[in-house]
């Protein structure tokens, strides 16, 4: 069952959806979390995120997916986002969900793309008791590099509170945060199982970026599937299915 969902976290109301299967009526089931990119919504780039979540309802796994505070539909403002009140709305989501009587407590994984990725890892790093096991889609780890590159390109002076990307208002302080964050380091703690796609054409993060968490962070515990040709949300459909079946298969491997 599809039913729209909210949590206060902080004063701030975030607004998503969940996807639970009927058979949580009488048994607790699996739960998946899913992490949307900067700039995203819990809808995501053609709908993926609604796919991905409908697929993993229909293989008897929950899914429950946010806007994060300043996005989408949730409340408070875009440019008062930092990677840290991301990841202490992730947190709060992870706690949440594992407190609902529906939800087998430490069977509860996470997904995220892009920064969302990055958020992801950094969770399961902070927090390795807590998560089962980790999808990452374009994880960005470079992210310190590309909000650099930003600053540069919109030659941002050091009195400037905020960047204009696109009409999306960047506060200074994402910037100040994302570069006092070492995200691989903050990674390295979580030891369960890892699952990371990336598409080998994504011009926003390089899927050398996927490599490196896989040999310098989670070493034999991930596996790294690299899509040829495909862009950063993976935008047809042959990729479309083919990060969804992967994840999906990931999630319901009875190997634990």
């Amino acid at each position: 069952m599809q039913k729209a969902i909210e949590l206060t976290v902080d004063g701030l109301v975030l607004r998503g959806m969940e996807h639970v299967p009927d058979q949580a009526a009488t048994r607790p089931v699996p739960a998946a979390i899913l992490f949307h990119g900067f700039t995203g919504t819990h809808i995501e780039p053609h709908q993926i995120f609604v796919k991905l979540s409908r697929a993993l309802e229909a293989a008897g796994i929950a899914a429950f997916r946010f806007d994060f505070a300043g996005s989408g539909d949730s409340d408070g403002d875009f440019q008062n986002m930092t990677a840290s009140s991301e990841i202490r709305d992730a947190k709060a989501i992870l706690e949440w969900v594992k407190a609902d009587p529906r939800i087998l407590s430490d069977r509860v994984s996470l997904v995220g793309l892009s920064m969302g990725g990055y958020v992801a890892s950094i969770v399961a790093g902070d927090m390795p008791d807590a998560v089962d096991r980790l999808v990452l889609w374009a994880p960005a780890g470079s992210l310190r590099e590309s909000m650099r590159r930003a600053a540069e390109e919109q030659h941002v002076g050091a009195d400037d509170d905020v960047i204009d990307l696109g009409g999306n208002l960047v506060g200074r302080g994402l910037y100040e945060d994302v570069l006092a964050i070492d995200p691989y380091e903050r990674a390295r703690p979580f030891s369960g199982r890892v699952l990371i796609l990336h598409g080998m054409e994504d011009a926003t993060v390089p899927y050398e970026v996927s490599l490196k968490y896989q040999e310098d962070v989670y070493g034999e515990r991930a596996r790294v599937h690299l899509l040829e040709e495909a862009d950063h949300t993976f935008n047809n459909q042959h990729w479309e299915n083919e990060v969804i079946r992967e994840t999906v298969a990931f999630l319901t491997d009875v190997e634990r």
